[in-house]
């Protein structure tokens, strides 16, 4: 009986995970702790390394398929391939595809999905022409080499949602059924280090929080839980999408120390390279996007949290100041909250108390 690898859970909430990309292939042995798979959630993508050593018997699981929990994903050595494979919960494989090189010495591209389907309507792949990127032969190009009725060809090329744009599409719809409204208020930043303005807000956030428990809180069903931790999310974008990591104490700790860990934190989230408990548990959120950032964006809430606060580009604008107009760096501060939960005077009520620790600090 070989060693039945479950999906773990990977973070607070998350009750399912995307198989991104498998590391290994059926025959290949490893030893423990080598890489195995990579799992997409909501928040990013992780690499898992194998909790055993042996043979990769059978992957149970394919690239792309979305399974829950303490599903049955791969069996390493021994003789549990059918055993795993009956679990409930298990989802067959697709079919290891064959290789790449035909008799002819023709390279065939064409997906694992592509390749079932023309086993499936008995085409063979050596004689069909690819229409998609790079010669990819298509579903569309295998249903016309078996006589299928294909649509009008479309414009351009398709490609699944996988990973964290499709956790980004899911996480993001769900957010848009927030009755959520955005409050927006100038700031003046000319006493702010802007080298070290992610600090400074995530310290001025939380001790703001403070003074306004029901924003550093989560909806759970038809409770509000107010939390008394105060572990802000700070958005980055990143080259495959947005992932929110958490920094932890915001209202206990040094700037030196907040500085520190929002760094090292954007390098990982950059390099792919972030731990799952790095991006659990966030009571609020804080995004900003720097000049990219725009005048001014309406962020979405980041469920089930109940408010985000979004910092916009800081340029020189001109103010009236003692009844004469000068230049001064000013941005705007947004706070949007759900509705639901907050009242509007108290979420501007906290984004003011906000602005006024920045431009005292």
């Amino acid at each position: 009986m070989g060693y039945q690898f479950k999906l773990p859970d990977l973070g607070e909430g998350l009750g399912e995970g995307e198989i991104a990309r498998w590391l290994v292939e059926e025959g290949q042995e490893i030893a423990e702790d080598d890489p195995l798979v990579e799992i997409a959630t909501d928040k990013t993508t992780v690499e898992i390394p194998s909790p055993a050593a042996g043979v990769v018997a059978k992957i149970l699981v394919a690239a792309g398929e979305i399974v829950p929990v303490g599903t049955v994903l791969v069996v390493i050595g021994g003789e549990g391939a059918e055993e795993a494979a009956a679990r409930p919960g298990a989802q067959p494989a697709e079919p290891k595809p064959p290789s790449d090189k035909l008799l002819l010495g023709e390279k065939v591209r064409a997906t694992p999905l592509v390749r079932r389907l023309a086993q499936e309507l008995d085409v063979d792949l050596a004689g069909v022409a690819g229409s998609g990127p790079q010669g990819r032969i298509t579903e569309d190009d295998v249903k016309a080499a078996a006589g299928r009725t294909v649509p009008a060809a479309a414009e351009g090329w398709r490609e699944p949602i996988r990973g964290i744009r499709r956790q980004m599409f899911e996480h993001l719809t769900r957010a848009q059924e927030i009755p959520a409204v955005t409050w927006v208020e100038e700031c003046e930043f000319g006493a702010v280090d802007l080298k070290r303005l992610v600090p400074l807000v995530l310290k001025a956030v939380a001790e703001s929080l403070r003074e306004y428990p029901e924003l550093n809180a989560r909806v759970e069903d038809d409770e509000l839980v107010y939390l008394d931790r105060y572990d802000i999310g700070v958005a980055v974008q990143t080259e495959p999408g947005l992932v929110v990591p958490v920094v932890r104490s915001c209202d206990s700790r040094s700037l030196d120390e907040l500085d520190a860990d929002v760094r090292r934190l954007a390098e990982a989230a950059h390099a792919g390279t972030l731990k799952p408990e790095e991006l659990r548990g966030g009571t609020f959120t804080v995004t900003s996007a720097g000049r990219s950032g725009g005048v001014l964006v309406t962020p979405l809430i980041n469920f089930p949290e109940v408010a985000i606060l979004g910092v916009h580009r800081i340029d020189e604008r001109p103010v009236v100041r003692g009844g004469e107009v000068v230049v001064r760096q000013v941005g705007n501060i947004s706070v949007t909250f759900d509705h639901r939960v907050i009242d509007g005077k108290r979420a501007a009520d906290f984004g003011l108390a906000v602005i006024a620790r920045l431009q005292k600090s």
